[in-house]
Formats: C-alpha cells, sequence, structure tokens
C-alpha cells in the first residue's frame, strides 16, 4: 500500500468550505508558513468537520475523487517530500 497515506487540505484561499472525497483527512491550515499542526480529522457519519485549528468546515461529498476539492486548489502537497 505505498503511495497510499491520508491526502491533506490546505486552505490558503480562505473558504468558509471546502467539499472534499474523503472522510478521514490531515488539515494543515494554510500553505507554509502559514499552516498550523497538521491535524487528523474524521467525519464519522456526520459528513462534516469543523477543523479546530482553523476553523475550516470540510464536508464529505461522494462524487469527488480522493485528492479532489471543491472549490479546486485545497489538496496540499508537501514539496519536499
Amino acid at each position: 500500500m505505498a503511495g497510499y497515506g491520508t491526502p491533506h487540505f490546505q486552505n490558503s484561499a480562505g473558504y468558509d468550505v471546502i467539499e472534499i472525497g474523503v472522510a478521514e483527512f490531515m488539515c494543515v491550515g494554510a500553505n507554509a508558513p502559514f499552516d498550523h499542526p497538521h491535524v487528523y480529522l474524521d467525519m464519522g457519519d456526520e459528513g462534516e468537520k469543523v477543523c479546530p485549528y482553523c476553523s475550516t468546515l470540510y464536508r464529505y461529498n461522494p462524487a469527488l475523487k480522493r485528492e479532489e476539492t471543491r472549490p479546486a486548489g485545497c489538496a496540499y502537497h508537501d514539496k519536499a517530500a
């Protein structure tokens, strides 16, 4: 299962709500240097979750792919990795 880690999302644009295609994920806040501790979040049965650090509301959308977001561009990819 190499290469199949927990997807990370960021909210550098300051959106109120970001729809994502997974229910378990990491929020990093914004792109560095404005990020916060990378926190693991699980929506459970609720279908949405608020990040306790940046207050972004993430909402599960089963029509989206694993790292696809609505609005687009909120998937985070560590350039150092």
